[in-house]
Order: C-alpha cells, then structure tokens, then sequence
C-alpha cells in the first residue's frame, strides 16, 4: 500500500494539492475499523448460507448429492461440514474470537467451491477471499474479542 508523506503536501497547491491532501485524509481511517466491517461482512455472507441449509436439510443433502457432487466425500458428510464450517465460522468472525483459524476455514470452503463446484463464480469468491486474508494476515482489530484476550492474557516469553 502507499502512503502518501505528510511532506509532499506541503509543496503542492491547486487541484493537485487538493488532491494529495484528500488521499492522505484517508490514512487517518482506522484499520481495526476496516477489520471490523469486513469481519461483519463476511459473517453476513456465511451466516445466511447455512441458514438456507438448515432450513430445509433435506433439500440440502439432495443438494451437496445432485448438484454439488464433491469427489471422495459422502454427500451428507460434506453436508454437516460445510454447514458446520459457515455457522461457527460466521460465529466466530463476527465476535472476533480464534478469527485468524476462523478466517482460513472458510478461505477452505470457498477454495472448495471455487475448485470443486462452482469455478465460474470467481468474481464471488475473490469478494469473499479479501475479507478473509486481510483477517488472516492482519487480526481482527481492537473491536474483538481476540483483542481483549491477548490483553487479559499476553503471552509469556
């Protein structure tokens, strides 16, 4: 990412300088906010995925059966799974709580359907990714339950 230095808008007037100075406003966002809306964004996502599946499961196993048709895999396993991974992942994401592990489980599920069941949908799959690396690579921020723990309970070296 570049940041624009707080020098370079000192020698610069006009449209240009206007410009500079409106880029640099946005340096002042906090990232843990950025954290937050993306937690929230995808346990959105996630959240009403499973709700379709437990909303009629019978539905869903002809699903994960007909439609899906993962290799290996019994389709009612893949089922419990998939279900299981988007409710507690959803969970976790939007508390803040084991996110960075949250975060690569459903980056586990979406590369499942990106590879597996649903490769044209990538433009889908990249929305959901972004969210998910920047948790993985950066945390969950300071509005999360991760945040208060690893202040109640800092690591010992």
């Amino acid at each position: 990412m570049t940041m624009i230095s707080p020098s370079s808008t000192r020698h610069r007037g006009g449209v240009a300088g206007l410009y500079v100075a409106a880029l640099e406003s946005f340096n002042s966002v906090p990232l843990s906010l950025v954290q937050l809306v993306s937690r929230v964004a995808v346990a959105h996502v996630f959240w009403q995925s499973s709700q379709s599946k437990l909303a009629s499961w019978q539905v869903t196993v002809q699903l994960f059966t007909l439609e899906y048709q993962l290799p290996v895999i019994d389709p009612g396993v893949a089922a419990v799974l998939a279900t299981t991974a988007e409710v507690s992942g959803s969970v976790l994401m939007f508390l803040g709580l084991f996110s960075r592990p949250a975060a690569l489980m459903l980056l586990c599920v979406i590369s499942t359907i990106q590879f597996l069941v649903y490769p044209q949908n990538w433009p889908d799959h990249l929305l959901w990714t972004a969210p998910l690396l920047l948790i993985l690579a950066r945390g969950a921020g300071t509005v999360s339950i991760d945040y208060v723990a690893a202040r109640l309970f800092p690591k010992e070296r």
